[in-house]
């Protein structure tokens, strides 16, 4: 072991065997036999398992005074984050108009100061660039001529095209105009080739070609969606005058930018200096950015209206509210987006471009992406969800349902889409790295207990949608067999206790998945029980009494029960109370504490009583039979099916004050002996006016007292006196006058009182009455 640690310092150590100077020429055998046994020890297995150990031994004692020497960087809170973003903020915009100004004097002192300027290299450009320009433009305008009527021709084709085509001719105007491009470039290359000594070119003319590829290429893009010349192969829908105007400033913008980074300023660099040609740089950059901000201003509010005009056509669009809403402040956040491009460059200059064209492309793909994802939900909440006929017949609730909260979840997926735009914009400009928090420790946990959360909640409205479809096919009398009474109370009662129970657990197993401690919230919960049972007796009487009246059964949805001192339908049962509606339509809420009483009318079957009284002078053996003729009568009608017994009668039940009462009883199904007896009612009227048996009402006698001999003395009448005359509003109508006077009786008909066939009136009744009775005490 001795010997594999001094090898091992020889090998650990090899900079200090070669700085240190060997002592003398006895040193050089030494070194030579320990190659030679370390030679050996790589042969060996076991010496080299042997050495990797004590290696690897070394290391860690080595590592471990270095960690612990190590010292945790100190923590920051939050607001010194905050205090030293907005500082550094400030010292970088102070530092850039401090850097646009001195570039501003570096190009002025450049012109201004003798022997900085190398002329002859300018002299040399110009010479080198003159003709290749001029061939390669000329060539560019030549070709661009013939392509002008290649394009004429294809826009008079696109008229006559479908869509499709239409849009495949607008692909082809802007492939040819790239290969005009391409082969105008390729000209000039071979022309500059061809000049001067063949086979070379200068650097200048390279970097004349390759800007003019660039930025024409560039154009080409901007032609195929404006295309100012040609308004039928242009891509975006607009005006020729707007599609003008935009192309005439953005051609503009994009002939400063590369003409004057890809070629001016290299020149300048060759010619005069770096730091003059960085000063240009910065000059042409921020006459861009002013030139771009001038644009946007001076585009607000024909910007605004249109974006406020699909909001305008359908105000229940989201994404046209989404564009109304931007329409008041768009011109802001473009002016955001060009100032942090140019900060953007300014603090990373070399590549700023790749990056600022990499995040503009990458924002604008997560816009598309999110406004066509919002668009799809937003058709599909404002369509909702169909379901087919088949399956509507057999769950006639579900569609409905299903309409009850998916647009809900749509709604919050809406949201969490425009959440990821806007979390994928910041991630392309670098603003939040929600990946690199995502890939971490905390964004692992974070991430996985709201998608646990989620899955939970959505886990419950499947069970919870899938009970109550099982439940509504259960009670559907179109889909398998008739649910009875019993049947509808107790599936209701579960399925309101299942969505009870299924509501609490998903929120306690979503708690718990979120990271909330449930412990204490179950212990809260058996104490808030206790205590609501103590102080809420009355509701848990409610509860306790609902319970055995289900156990025994004594009322089902349905049925008309009297409960409480109220009878009507039974329409809603729970656990605590019971709806009654009553036969004039009002809804009574009965909870089960003030019910000592339930008297159900549609129990098993049900009777309906007959009482048919008659006169005393009538036969009652013969309103027997009439009664029971009736009864045939009304069994053999339509509703013969709904009575399960003969009729029962039972004879006289009462000796009234003016009829003889004859009682008989009909066995009906439950619930239908009130049509029943509304039938058989009249059916017996019938017979007995048939039969010319009289049903009695109430008479009234009028005794007029009798002489000593038995005879009556004569009816007494005179005319009661007329009523005061009223004057009236205004005469009436030729057609009621005449009315009028023919219904009053003439002066000879008032003398000569009532007629034959005319009784008495009352108010002459009542008032002759006294006076006969003061003549018969006289």
């Amino acid at each position: 072991m001795l010997r594999i640690f001094v090898l091992w310092l020889i090998l650990a150590l090899p900079g200090a065997a070669q700085t240190t100077p060997p002592a003398s020429e006895a040193d050089a055998p030494v070194e030579t036999d320990a190659a030679g046994q370390l030679i050996e020890i790589l042969r060996d297995e076991a010496a080299r398992e042997a050495l990797i150990r004590q290696l690897e031994a070394s290391a860690a004692e080595v590592a471990e005074p270095a960690a612990a020497t190590e010292v945790a960087p100190p923590e920051i809170s939050l607001a010194r984050q905050i205090a030293e973003y907005t500082r550094a903020t400030a010292e970088g915009a102070t530092g850039m108009m401090f850097d646009v100004v001195a570039s501003a004097g570096t190009v002025l002192g450049a012109f201004t100061e003798t022997g900085r300027i190398d002329w002859t290299e300018i002299t040399a450009t110009v010479t080198s660039l003159v003709l290749v320009g001029a061939v390669t433009l000329g060539l560019f305008f030549a070709l661009r001529l013939i392509g002008m009527r290649i394009f004429a021709a294809m826009a008079a084709r696109t008229a006559e095209q479908r869509w499709l085509m239409s849009l495949a001719l607008i692909v082809g105007s802007s492939l040819i105009d790239a290969l005009i491009i391409v082969l105008a470039w390729a000209g000039g290359y071979a022309f500059a080739l061809w000049i001067g000594e063949p086979g070379v070119m200068d650097f200048r003319q390279s970097l004349f070609l390759n800007a003019f590829l660039l930025v024409e290429l560039v154009k080409v893009a901007l032609r195929g969606v404006f295309a100012p010349n040609f308004a039928r192969l242009r891509f975006a829908p607009m005006s020729d005058e707007t599609a003008a105007y935009w192309y005439f400033w953005s051609s503009r913008l994009v002939s400063l930018l590369g003409y004057g980074i890809l070629l001016v300023v290299p020149i300048i660099n060759a010619a005069v200096s770096f730091a003059v040609g960085r000063s240009v740089t910065v000059l042409i950059v921020v006459t861009a950015l002013l030139i771009a901000v001038l644009i946007v201003l001076q585009n607000r509010a024909p910007i605004a209206q249109a974006l406020r005009a699909r909001h305008e056509r359908d105000p229940n669009d989201v994404i046209g509210r989404i564009e109304a809403f931007l329409a008041g402040f768009w011109h802001w956040l473009a002016i955001f987006y060009l100032v942090a491009l140019f900060v953007v460059w300014t603090a990373r200059p070399a590549d700023a471009l790749p990056f600022m064209l990499m995040a503009t492309l990458n924002s604008v793909i997560a816009v598309v992406v999110g406004v066509v994802v919002m668009a799809l939900i937003s058709r599909a909440i404002a369509g909702g969800l169909r379901v087919p006929q088949d399956l509507r017949q057999t769950l006639p609730l579900l569609e409905d349902r299903l309409n009850a909260f998916v647009p809900s979840i749509l709604k919050v997926i809406r949201a969490l889409v425009a959440l990821g735009v806007v979390i994928a914009i910041g991630q392309a400009w670098q603003v939040a790295d929600f990946l690199g928090w995502v890939a971490s420790e905390a964004g692992r946990e974070v991430t996985g207990r709201a998608v646990s959360a989620v899955l939970v909640v959505l886990i419950a409205l499947a069970a919870w949608l899938a009970m109550s479809s099982f439940i509504e096919y259960r009670l559907n009398p179109n889909a398998g067999r008739v649910p009875t009474a019993r049947e509808r109370t107790l599936l209701s009662l579960f399925r309101n206790a299942f969505t009870i129970a299924l509501v609490i657990m998903a929120a306690m197993l979503a708690l718990s998945q979120l990271g909330v401690n449930i412990a204490p919230l179950l212990a809260g919960a058996g104490v808030l029980g206790l205590a609501i049972g103590f102080g809420a007796q009355k509701l848990v009487q409610d509860i306790i009494t609902g319970a055995f009246i289900q156990v025994e059964n004594a009322m089902n949805e349905g049925d008309v029960v009297t409960a409480g001192g109220t009878t009507g339908v039974v329409e809603k049962l729970t656990i605590r109370s019971v709806g009654l509606r009553t036969l004039d339509g009002t809804y009574h809420l009965i909870p089960f504490s003030s019910v000592d009483m339930v008297s159900n009318f549609m129990k098993d079957f049900s009777y309906h009583v007959a009482n048919v009284g008659v006169a005393y002078r009538e036969d009652v053996a013969e309103v027997k039979v009439l009664m029971q003729k009736a009864f045939d009568i009304l069994k053999a009608s339509e509703h013969g099916q709904h009575i399960i017994g003969d009729f029962e009668i039972h004879g006289v039940a009462e000796l009234g004050e003016s009829s003889v009462v004859v009682r008989g009883r009909i066995k009906t199904l439950p619930g239908m002996q009130w049509g029943i007896g509304r039938a058989y009612n009249e059916i017996i009227k019938r017979v007995l006016d048939e039969a010319g048996v009289e049903i009695p009402f109430p008479h009234l006698t009028l005794y007029m007292g009798q002489e000593k001999d038995g005879s009556a003395p004569p009816l007494n009448l005179r005319r009661a006196p007329a009523l005061p005359k009223r004057t009236a509003p205004k005469p009436p109508a030729p057609d009621s006058a005449a009315t009028l006077a023919q219904n009053t009786p003439s002066p000879e008909t008032q003398r000569a009182g009532p007629q034959d066939d005319e009784p008495p009136r009352e108010e002459t009744i009542r008032r002759s009455l006294p006076d006969q009775e003061e003549a018969e005490n006289r």
